[in-house]
């Protein structure tokens, strides 16, 4: 059995996820028989959309299009160009008030210059995950927002611009963090359409994480039937109390 095939299979069936969850994993040098990234990416997070198909690495020069990514990934080996490229972004979102200058350094970034960024289906993943990422809408965002309180004990954070520091905050951190995106990652990504949100969580502590979505995910199921039934009967005329609700739900 592959390294992560049961919480694939977990985290698919418990959240009913459109799109396989996504491992990400940083290394000085990939593992035999890990192709490299052969085509063009217009921005680092298209990599993620990518990943849920096949398992490949990239290095600086794959991201290179892609100024904040190789910013916030700390990619060793970038071009010569990529520090005016970043500046010359950064310059023009801070024209339109997108960014300010001082939320810039607030930013994550990763510890430690990274070689290679390795990405692939959860399932398939050869090698140790640093951060599982999860394409979730609100409902499965619900059934997250819960087991990540229990795991981490504590409300995870809800990200913003860009939505590739979740992947530095996750790393650096941890933690598991909730990304609402930002405006490149929408135009990029078909996968993260208006209705969903991108989650990462820490490879390292992904059983527990696991087990809690798997257990919340029943328990949500049984009782948004309890709350349906309960609904039926108040628009009937009738006054349950919380006893009759779960009389008629054993029923």
């Amino acid at each position: 059995m592959k390294k992560y095939e049961t919480q694939a299979a977990q985290l698919e069936e418990s959240l009913q996820l459109s799109l396989p969850p996504v491992a990400v994993a940083f290394t000085d040098d990939p593992q035999g028989g890990i192709s490299s990234y052969s085509d063009v990416a217009p921005a680092g997070c298209y990599f993620w959309q990518e990943a849920s198909q096949k398992v490949f690495s990239t290095s600086a020069q794959d991201h290179e299009l892609c100024a904040i990514g190789v910013h916030t990934h700390n990619l060793a080996g970038a071009s010569a160009a990529q520090e005016t490229e970043l500046m010359t972004a950064l310059e023009a979102m801070q024209g339109l008030d997108y960014v300010r200058e001082e939320e810039v350094a607030a930013i994550p970034v990763m510890q430690q210059p990274v070689q290679h960024a390795v990405y692939g289906p959860l399932a398939d993943f050869p090698m140790d995950a640093d951060v599982v990422l999860l394409f979730a809408h609100a409902q499965q965002s619900l059934i997250l927002t819960e087991a990540v309180a229990r795991v981490d004990e504590g409300v995870p954070p809800a990200m913003g611009r860009p939505a590739c520091a979740v992947v530095p905050q996750v790393r650096n951190g941890g933690r598991a963090a909730m990304s609402l995106g930002c405006c490149g990652a929408r135009a990029y990504l078909d996968a993260l359409s208006d209705d969903i949100a991108l989650w990462a969580i820490p490879g390292e502590n992904l059983e527990s994480y696991c087990r809690e979505i798997s257990g919340l995910a029943k328990s949500n199921g049984i009782l948004t039937v309890f709350h349906e039934r309960r609904r039926e009967d108040v628009a009937a005329g009738k006054r349950p109390s919380v006893q009759e609700s779960l009389e008629r739900l054993a029923s």
